[in-house]
């Protein structure tokens, strides 16, 4: 039997892809504090869905155009006068799940193929999928290594970006479509719901344990694997939903970093007190 025929070794292959995939755009969305727009992606991308089902086209290509205008409508709203990003991205976010209601409703009943791209379904995966994974990782990863200094600069110093002659504008939307291409593709891993998680969790874990950019990409990148391949354990150890269980390894994954990073400082932090306290 081909490798590629077992249902169990697509899954493991697709989650450490997505999940390096996610860790790796996750360190620009926590630098840049943009979870709250990447949450709005994952929403924005349920319309399209739908719609695409409706259509009968491609699911995937649905969820990206429709997280595609959403993007490009938050980086238009954002640099208006008197709008900022947080703001459009709710009004976004809320409209964007609203069509997908009203489209639902039009429907006789919420299919079981509708519903999977919402949660995930890891299990189904084609060689396909897998492709496109592997793709995108790699043409994300070149453009996030093309791009290092004047995403770098962009995010931790605008105006000092402006002055040297960047177009900040133009790489915020390379950045925020570079994370609507990463949703969409991570879709049949974890689902367009629970997709926030995988992206943010492992990134903000890496964070915890490094200052250096290049630390943190790194860590994040394993933590995201990390996350995917154990949460796929355990769904298949507990019987629990892989999407879910990918999503909660990821988020305990967090918590035991920050708890550890913080006892890891503490002794440091009374060492550094005490040997400021003069001599008597």
């Amino acid at each position: 039997m081909n490798w590629w025929d077992d249902a169990l070794h697509r899954a493991t292959a697709e989650v450490l892809l997505t999940g390096a995939l996610a860790g790796l755009v996750g360190v620009q969305v926590v630098l840049r504090r943009l979870s709250f727009f990447t949450m709005a992606l994952t929403h924005a991308t349920f319309p399209g869905v739908v719609a695409a089902s409706i259509i009968g086209v491609n699911i995937l290509l649905g969820g990206a155009v429709a997280g595609g205008i959403i993007a490009l409508g938050v980086a238009a709203l954002s640099r208006r006068r008197g709008q900022n990003a947080a703001s459009a991205t709710g009004v976004l976010l809320s409209a964007g799940f609203a069509i997908g209601a009203g489209l639902v409703a039009t429907q006789n009943g919420f299919s079981r193929d509708l519903s999977s791209f919402l949660v995930g379904s890891i299990l189904t995966v084609s060689p396909t999928d897998l492709m496109i994974t592997g793709a995108v990782l790699v043409v994300v990863a070149v453009v996030l290594l093309a791009c290092h200094r004047p995403l770098t600069f962009t995010g931790f110093d605008r105006a000092g970006a402006q002055s040297a002659g960047f177009a900040t504008g133009a790489w915020d939307i390379v950045l925020l479509l570079t994370i609507e291409v990463v949703v969409v593709t991570i879709v049949p891993a974890v689902g367009t719901i629970l997709a926030l998680a995988l992206i943010v969790a492992p990134a903000a874990a890496a964070r915890a344990w490094s200052t250096r950019l290049g630390v943190i990409t790194a860590l994040a990148v394993v933590f995201g694997a990390a996350s995917g391949l154990g949460g796929l354990y355990a769904s298949m150890r507990w019987n629990i939903a892989a999407g879910a269980s990918i999503t909660l390894t990821a988020t305990a994954l967090l918590a035991l970093s920050l708890l550890l990073s913080r006892a890891r400082w503490r002794p440091a932090a009374g060492r550094l007190a005490s040997s400021a306290v003069p001599a008597r």
